[in-house]
């Protein structure tokens, strides 16, 4: 029977247990994406809690678009030897990391005006309403050879794999989207055309780093919005990543800070659940294809983590906010103090200034 606090395999990684830190925006580097004392003891103290896996917070892979302030950078190879800083301390303390790469697109309000946004087409983000410049072929190419350049930096700065951040309306969702992709080349239309640039950058980053090196991909469930990207269609999208070697998809939903208020609402099919927004998504893509599933969202009760563990196929699990408040937690509930989590999904950790939990301040 499978166990979170055993020795679980993604990819080449083997990681002491099967939680994981999913992507979080700290707000924390330097203005140009570079480490800050902050962001190492922050890091620190997640693996110094025990946490299996730890995804970085996103890391910008081009120097003139980031879709935050204080996001992490992987532009340029100056990041390199502070990253391998950044690796070192989280090995020592026995945890593996991952770091997260995105272009964000239009999913923004950063710094709109002084810059460039690529898209897929001119739709305005239904957030953001922000429009972003149609890309040219020529475009295509630079930010597929801008992700692979990421990954190659990430592998030499001793990460233990990268994970190209497909979802939440950030560039390569509105590329997966039949409603922000209205292109009629070889990149839009049908589905095949649709994820042509989400495979073409995984081939890409899988010539630098070789085939030893986990790639992870983050994908949205489904858009929860008519017309925009299905649930059946997902599926697809994972049983051709899994075709091509993908290493493990983290499976997530694109509706920052409204999950809680949509719980019991079903969407392609399927409801969205208080422990566990995307479950049910999840399981089906566990049971549909062999590749390693990370289900996040939502998670408070290490009971129900269990369950799910022992009643599905999926591998690992990962949280966000909770982390935020209990940066030990995972090593809490390793300990015997089962009892759940102190973070109550308020979504105030979302802040301006950056994602840190304003409920309970910093609580190790």
């Amino acid at each position: 029977m499978k166990t979170l606090y055993e020795k679980a395999k993604l990819g080449n990684i083997i990681a002491s247990n099967r939680f994981i830190r999913s992507a979080t925006w700290e707000n924390m580097a330097s203005e140009e994406g570079h480490m800050t004392n902050e962001l190492y003891e922050l890091y620190e103290e997640l693996a110094k809690g025990e946490v299996g896996i730890i995804i970085t917070g996103y890391a910008n892979i081009v120097k003139e678009e980031k879709p935050n302030a204080g996001m992490m950078g992987m532009y340029n190879d100056s990041f390199i030897d502070e990253y391998r800083k950044l690796t070192n301390i989280v090995h020592a303390h026995g945890s593996k990391i991952i770091m997260q790469l995105a272009y964000g697109g239009t999913k923004t309000t950063y710094n709109v005006e002084d810059r460039i946004i690529f898209a897929p087409s001119e739709v305005p983000d239904l957030t953001t309403n922000v429009k972003g410049k149609p890309m040219s072929r020529e475009d295509i190419e630079y930010i597929i050879e801008a992700f692979a350049e990421a990954g190659r930096r990430a592998k030499e700065s001793g990460f233990d794999g990268v994970e190209v951040h497909g979802a939440h309306t950030y560039l390569i969702n509105q590329f997966l989207s039949p409603y922000y992709n209205k292109r009629t080349d070889e990149y839009g239309g049908c589905l095949e055309n649709r994820m042509r640039f989400l495979l073409e950058i995984y081939q890409r980053i899988r010539e630098k780093v070789g085939t030893s090196f986990p790639i992870l991909v983050k994908l949205t469930a489904t858009e929860f919005f008519d017309g925009g990207l299905t649930f059946q269609e997902t599926i697809q999208i994972c049983k051709e990543l899994e075709r091509i070697g993908c290493d493990g998809i983290e499976l997530s939903g694109n509706i920052h800070g409204k999950a809680k208020s949509m719980v019991g609402k079903i969407f392609d099919g399927h409801e969205l659940v208080s422990e566990g927004y995307f479950i049910e998504y999840a399981k089906i893509i566990s049971n549909e294809t062999n590749i390693p599933i990370i289900t996040v969202g939502g998670f408070r009760d290490i009971t129900i983590i269990e369950r799910i563990l022992t009643e599905t196929n999926i591998d690992f699990f990962a949280l966000s906010r909770p982390l935020l408040t209990e940066p030990h937690l995972i090593k809490r509930w390793k300990t015997g103090d089962r009892t759940p989590a102190k973070c109550i999904r308020c979504s105030k950790c979302r802040t301006p200034e950056g994602n840190y939990c304003v409920t309970f301040n910093k609580v190790n």
